[in-house]
């Protein structure tokens, strides 16, 4: 392929992120891809000068080059890689494309410095304008809304947002499995505690507006044995008292509860999906000092 040599990786890279559920982190793009492509040792022990490796250099340049046109989302705090619905829905991008992609990405880099005072213009624009949109709706009616767009998902796109969130939240290798006759074992990835501890971990996603059940916590506890060593549900409803006892019962391996007032909370503790905005009210008792005409 002509170009640069990153451009090689674009394809895959993006062919990696569709089989990993639309977002993952960095290396398992890496291993995804070395693995996809088959590429040998050398390639792949090859270093900079610095010391780096020089393979996954190039992917990052491959990425940087697909979020700058809308194929990759940067907005990830936590430094997730994911895509954006343009890279969804992509296909195999051909020479012409990638050709037009990288010279698009080098012209926008020369503009920069001309093109910053509209782009500030434009940034204060949008966010007047998400302001405006959003200044009337209450906190509980954005957890609401929040709550009617998970419900609203179809399953397997609520299983995607759930490993997106757990991959947010720090687990590594989330992978949706969803197979049938599973046990209701949705996906699993670890979860890294430190450099010499981690844990294996199994969740199941239930998108309810009801609730879930002591049968169901049962049924999935005996999924995960042998599996796991920890079990998380995660649900838009709520959980029984009968199922929140016997997730923690004495004797029992635990499972971890994730119900809808939970869902939405970290959701917001992680920017995911939702973004912050500042408030300010009035404090009269600071004005009247300053009603008096004299001191």
């Amino acid at each position: 392929m002509a170009g640069p040599a990153f451009a090689v990786y674009m394809n895959p890279l993006i062919s990696a992120l569709k089989k990993l559920g639309g977002s993952a982190r960095p290396d398992e793009v890496c291993a995804r891809i070395a693995n996809d492509l088959s590429l040998s040792d050398d390639v792949l022990d090859k270093t900079l000068k610095n010391g780096q490796s020089h393979y996954k250099d190039q992917v990052h340049w491959a990425r940087f080059h697909l979020v700058k046109t809308g194929y990759l989302d940067n907005s990830s705090p936590r430094g997730v890689w994911a895509l954006t619905e343009k890279g969804q829905r992509a296909h195999q991008l051909s020479e012409e494309e990638i050709e037009e992609i990288t010279k698009s990405t080098r012209n926008a880099s020369a503009k920069t410095k001309t093109r910053k005072s509209t782009d500030n213009h434009e940034q204060n624009f949008s966010q007047k304008s998400d302001e405006t949109i959003f200044s009337d709706m209450s906190d509980t009616s954005y957890r609401e809304e929040l709550l009617r767009i998970l419900k609203s998902l179809p399953s397997f796109g609520f299983e995607r947002v759930c490993q997106r969130l757990l991959r947010e939240a720090g687990f590594e290798n989330v992978e949706v499995t969803g197979r049938s006759g599973d046990g209701g074992i949705d996906g699993n990835g670890i979860l890294q505690i430190n450099p010499l501890v981690s844990f294996q971990v199994v969740f199941q996603c239930k998108r309810y507006k009801g609730s879930v059940t002591s049968s169901q916590i049962r049924d999935f506890r005996g999924a995960m044995e042998g599996r796991a060593e920890k079990g998380i549900v995660l649900t838009t409803g709520s959980f029984t008292s009968d199922a929140k006892r016997e997730a923690m019962r004495d004797g029992a391996r635990p499972i971890e509860l994730v119900d809808g007032e939970k869902l939405v909370e970290m959701f917001e503790k992680l920017e995911l999906g939702v973004k912050p905005r500042t408030t300010y009210d009035i404090d009269p008792k600071f004005f009247k000092p300053f009603e008096q005409e004299d001191l």
